[in-house]
């Protein structure tokens, strides 16, 4: 995209107005500084295989972690038997999961600041530890109310967990291509894991009981601590910088002024301003706002169909609880292959830059959204046509199966591109704008899924997902007028505007 030149420079009102908000929350740790290009503790010049062995656990964590999301879903009948919980006219049972994903919006606008102060491991592994200590109630819960309860924190050390994996990448990777596979790695690991879950809570099920789904986590999460604490290494370089500092210091070496460190400002003005901020983007920007509504109806989709499948299934071919917790690793398969296809995704977004006519030599950033688009199209709205118009019981089950395949791959590819566009698009405000995207995440996959027993019943097997598909197909569809329009929706962005200035001055041209 062009830098604004000197008749570009009226800043429009509510660019300043947000600008003020932005500047005071900028970190004051920036004076520290690295030993030249090549200082061996910069986590951009550690090792290529230290990097991806650091990727791969973070990818890793996300994956075990979002499993806990909807693990306990298989178990709500006996739940309920245990409780006297009625599922007759309010799936009551889901609440659980909704306070699960409730949990994670609040942690991730309130918590998260936390990882730019202190680092990304003391936040991890302090987090880690309080997660298998919410752990331990749920299993041995002597009412509903506890499960509920405890879930909600459980989701919000699951959403901490999941987004400080996610910015170890940012920190190790520092180039776009660099950041494309590890990137779409961790998104795998999000959303596999997250559809895992039923999977793996069925087979526990099966042979243990709903309580063990529980004790199984304590187990697994107690178990990898070690490995966790051992090598989970720092990977912020302004944590590294002043952990080095404070080494000088206690070694009596004097730190340059360029390298002096100041005490992390965790006051209630500071939090309040980091919580704000995606609240101020999602509704002053129509890119982000849409973008927002289309990966969250995404990801809610996979949880509306925790709780469809089981429906479905058990409706048209008489399948137990398990075995509707074991079909949906169609949708895991799906996703594996929809993460395949990011390398194509990959391909046409820097091949874009050979017809940039807007800023030559740099590829187009709409052009993240062309497998997304796809994805959503034939990949999501395509699947849940499949998945309607096959729910009869004279079909074998096989052909739904293949439809949630479906709804997995286009789901990975509709998330990655989303993620990776808004990480483009707003640059030095990408961490605002994804806590947007997580937080309608977050609040679709909570309370989506409370109308699917409703929809399904009412509407029918067939037209309830019809009605999704038709909703994903229009979601899908309306990002492509950024390929018409997208130049000047930029131009009209107030914050895309600061972010082009600011880039501009660092570059030392003039704005």
């Amino acid at each position: 995209m062009d830098f604004p030149t000197e008749k570009d420079t009226q800043r429009p009102l509510q660019a300043e107005a947000t600008h003020e908000i932005f500047d005071s929350c900028e970190s004051d740790t920036n004076t520290l500084s690295w030993d030249g290009q090549h200082d061996p503790e910069n986590p951009f010049n550690w090792p290529t295989s230290q990097k991806w062995a650091l990727t791969c656990l973070a990818a890793f964590t996300t994956f075990l972690t979002m499993m806990n999301g909807a693990i306990i879903t298989v178990g709500h009948v006996a739940i309920a038997d245990l409780f006297n919980v009625s599922e007759t006219t309010f799936p009551n049972l889901y609440w659980p999961v909704t306070t699960w994903a409730c949990g994670g919006a609040c942690s991730a606008l309130f918590i998260l600041p936390l990882a730019e102060d202190f680092g990304t491991r003391p936040v991890f592994l302090s987090t880690y530890l309080i997660l298998v200590c919410f752990l331990i109630p749920q299993a041995v819960a002597q009412n509903f109310a506890t499960l509920v309860v405890t879930r909600f924190f459980a989701g919000g050390c699951i959403a901490i967990l999941a987004n400080t994996a996610a910015g170890v990448i940012g920190n190790l990777w520092e180039t776009e291509w660099a950041r494309s596979i590890p990137v779409s790695l961790y998104i795998l690991g999000y959303m596999s894991g997250s559809s895992m879950g039923p999977v793996m809570g069925a087979a526990i099920f099966q042979s243990l009981g709903w309580r063990w789904i529980s004790y199984m986590q304590i187990i697994w999460f107690g178990a990898l601590f070690s490995v966790f604490y051992f090598f989970f290494y720092e990977s912020r370089g302004s944590a590294i910088l002043a952990r080095r500092v404070r080494a000088q210091a206690k070694n009596g070496e004097a730190a340059s002024i360029e390298d002096e460190v100041h005490t992390p400002d965790l006051s209630f003005n500071k939090l309040l301003a980091s919580a704000t901020r995606p609240v101020i983007l999602v509704f002053t920007e129509p890119v982000l706002f849409v973008s927002t509504i289309w990966s969250a109806f995404t990801v809610g989709t996979l949880f509306i169909f925790t709780q469809s499948v089981e429906q479905v299934f058990i409706g048209l071919y008489g399948w137990s609880i398990a075995q509707t917790g074991f079909v949906q690793c169609s949708i895991v398969i799906g996703e594996c292959i929809g993460w395949s296809l990011n390398f194509i995704s990959r391909h046409l977004y820097f091949a874009s830059a050979a017809r940039n006519k807007e800023t030559p030599g740099k590829p187009i950033p709409e052009a993240r959204l062309y497998m997304a688009i796809l994805g959503g199209v034939f990949g999501i709205s395509g699947g849940m046509f499949t998945y309607a118009w096959t729910s009869y019981p004279n079909i074998p089950w096989i052909a739904p199966a293949i439809s949630l395949g479906m709804v997995g791959a286009g789901s990975v590819l509709v998330v990655t591109g989303v993620s990776d566009y808004v990480v483009d698009a707003y640059s030095q405000y990408a961490g605002s704008a994804m806590g947007a995207v997580a937080t309608g995440e977050n609040l679709f996959s909570a309370f989506l899924p409370l109308a699917t027993m409703s929809m399904y019943g009412y509407l029918g097997f067939q037209w309830a997902s019809t009605l999704l598909a038709f909703v994903s197909l229009v979601l899908s569809l309306v990002p492509t007028l950024m390929f018409v329009w997208g130049k000047e929706v930029r131009a009209r962005s107030p914050f895309m505007n600061e972010m082009m200035k600011s880039v501009a001055k660092k570059n030392g041209d003039l704005v």
